[in-house]
């Protein structure tokens, strides 16, 4: 057997809790899961997957100021009175979908 060393990483409880749902569901411990995610940057001699800002991100609304808020609300209200609606199961299919929120 071959020798181990030990990382240890600060990450958000959050992500660390939906990241062991995730790899508990495929039975892969979080450990091997580390070590699988290693071996791709050593094999790819980098990152195993594209990195970069997304283009089309949900608002926060902690980024935004008063004057962009309102817009935001003005266009949720505009859209009501013009029968623009989606349903909330639409809703929630297409933040999984495009942002990996469940």
């Amino acid at each position: 057997m071959s020798k181990t060393t030990s990382i240890f990483a600060r990450v958000e409880p959050e992500i660390k809790e939906r990241a062991e749902a995730v790899l508990n569901k495929l039975g892969i411990p979080m450990s091997n899961a580390i070590n699988i995610f290693l071996r791709q940057v050593v094999l790819q001699n980098g990152l195993p997957f594209e990195v970069k800002i997304p283009q089309n991100r949900p608002l926060a609304i902690e980024d935004l100021t008063l004057e962009e808020f309102n817009n935001e609300i003005e266009k949720g209200f505009n859209d009501l009175k013009a029968g623009r609606v989606v349903s909330t199961d639409k809703v929630a299919e297409r933040l999984k979908k495009e942002y990996g929120y469940e």
